[in-house]
C-alpha cells in the first residue's frame, strides 16, 4: 500500500484544511464556551462536497472515496472535534446505508439532500438499558397496515434534536433479539408522536448536540423501513463498521492536534534558561506522542484503503478507532503535564482535549468491544467482513 498522497487528495486536503482554518477555528472558544451547534457550518460543508464521500455522483456524491474522505475529516477534526460527527451524521451513516439497503425511490428522496447539507442527519441506536447488547433493545415498530406505530426512547444520539432525518432501529418481533430488528427512515419534521430532548450536561463535545429520543405512537410511513423486515441488526453492524471511521480519523486527529499544540508550547515555554522542549522528560513525551499519533493515523488509512478496495475492513476498522483512541487519551493526559499549570486553565485547550477525548472510549463501540471484536476476527472465532 502506498500512502503518498495523490494531487488530487493534496487538494482535498488543502480545501478542508483551509475550510476548518476559516469556518471553525474561529468560533472553537466561543461556540464551546455557550455548548453551541452552528448549524451553518453543515450546510457550508455540503456546498463544499464534504459530506459526498463514497456516494454515487448520481445521488450527489462527490466522485471520491474514503481515502479523500478520511483525509478532509482529519483537518476538520484536528481543529474541533465536535465536527467529525457530521460526516458520520450525514454521509458515512443514513446516507451511505440507505444507498446500500434502499430502493431508488429512498435513495432519489433521502441522499441528495443529506448530501449537500439542506438536511442534517442522525442514527439512533442507543438505549438507557441497551448499549453494547444491540440486540436487546425494546424500542417497538408495529405493524398497523398502511403505517409504523413506534413507541419507545432512544438516548446518546449525536444530532437527535437538531437532525431532518434519520436512521431508527427498531425491534419489529419481540423475542427474536438479531433477528427481530429493523431499520427505519424518519423524517423529524414530520413525524407526529417524536419528542426530542436536548442532552446539554456532558463532559464534552459541547458544540455537537446531543439528544434524548422519546417515541410515543410514532407514526411512520410504511415506505419508510430500509431493507426489509426484521433485516436491521446485520444492516446496523454493516453501518457501524462505517461509522465507526468517523471516530477513528476523529481520535487520529484530535492526538495531532495535542501533539502540534504541545509542540509549539514547548518551544515557547522556557525555564532554567532554555525551551521546555530541551529537557528530556518532556522530549520523551513528545516522542511518545509521534509515535501514538502517526501510528493511528496510518491504520485509519490502512482501513479506507481496504474500504476503497472492497476488502474486509472490520478488524482494520475497529483496529484503527481502539488505535485512535488510545492515542488520543494518551496525547490530552500529556498535553496537560506539558503545559502545566496552563494546561489546566481555559487559557489553553487542553481542557478541551482532555474532555474530548473520552468520547472515544465509548462512541461506536466501546474499548473492550473492539478488543473483543479484533481478537474474535484473528483467533478466527468470526469473520472479517
Amino acid at each position: 500500500m502506498d500512502f503518498g498522497l495523490t494531487e488530487e487528495q493534496k487538494m482535498v486536503q488543502d480545501m478542508a484544511r483551509n475550510f476548518a482554518e476559516k469556518e471553525i477555528a474561529p468560533y472553537v472558544e466561543e461556540d464551546e464556551k455557550n455548548h453551541y451547534y452552528r448549524r451553518e457550518i453543515l450546510t457550508k460543508m455540503g456546498e463544499l462536497g464534504l459530506l459526498g464521500w463514497s456516494i454515487p455522483e448520481e445521488y450527489g456524491g462527490n466522485g471520491m472515496g474514503w481515502m479523500e474522505g478520511v483525509i478532509a475529516l482529519y483537518e476538520i477534526a484536528k481543529v474541533h472535534t465536535s465536527w467529525r460527527l457530521s460526516i458520520s451524521g450525514n454521509c458515512w451513516g443514513p446516507a451511505m446505508t440507505i444507498n446500500e439497503y434502499g430502493t431508488e425511490e429512498q435513495k432519489q428522496k433521502w441522499i441528495p439532500k443529506l448530501l449537500d447539507g439542506t438536511w442534517a442527519g442522525s442514527f439512533a441506536i442507543t438505549e438507557p438499558n441497551t448499549g453494547s447488547d444491540v440486540a436487546s433493545m425494546k424500542t417497538f415498530a408495529e405493524d398497523k397496515g398502511d403505517h409504523w406505530l413506534i413507541n419507545g426512547t432512544k438516548t446518546w444520539i449525536s444530532g437527535g434534536h437538531t437532525s431532518d432525518v434519520g436512521l431508527l432501529y427498531a425491534m419489529t418481533d419481540k423475542g427474536k433479539g438479531a433477528k427481530g430488528m429493523s431499520c427505519f427512515i424518519i423524517d423529524y419534521n414530520n413525524t407526529p408522536g417524536v419528542q426530542r430532548i436536548p442532552m446539554e450536561d456532558k463532559v464534552g463535545m459541547y458544540a455537537a448536540p446531543t439528544s434524548e429520543l422519546i417515541f410515543e405512537d410514532a407514526v411512520v410511513p410504511k415506505e419508510n423501513l430500509l431493507g426489509g423486515l426484521n433485516k436491521g441488526f446485520f444492516i446496523c453492524m454493516w453501518q457501524l463498521n462505517n461509522t465507526r471511521m468517523g471516530c477513528a480519523v476523529g481520535g487520529a486527529a484530535l492526538s495531532r492536534a495535542c501533539l502540534d499544540g504541545c509542540i509549539q508550547y514547548a518551544n515557547e515555554r522556557y525555564q532554567f534558561g532554555v525551551p521546555i522542549g530541551k529537557h528530556q522528560m518532556v522530549q520523551q513525551q513528545i516522542a511518545e506522542m509521534i509515535l501514538e499519533d502517526e501510528a493511528a493515523k496510518q491504520l485509519v488509512y490502512r482501513a479506507a484503503w481496504l474500504k476503497d478496495n472492497k476488502l474486509p475492513s472490520q478488524k482494520a476498522t475497529s483496529t484503527a478507532k481502539l488505535a485512535g483512541c488510545l492515542a488520543s487519551v494518551h496525547a490530552a493526559n500529556l498535553a496537560m503535564k506539558i503545559y502545566g499549570s496552563y494546561g489546566y486553565s481555559n487559557e489553553y485547550p487542553c481542557g478541551r482535549w482532555l474532555r474530548d477525548c473520552k468520547q472515544f472510549e465509548t462512541l461506536e463501540g466501546t474499548s473492550n468491544m473492539h478488543m473483543q471484536i479484533i481478537a474474535n476476527i484473528e483467533l478466527g472465532f468470526a469473520p472479517d467482513r
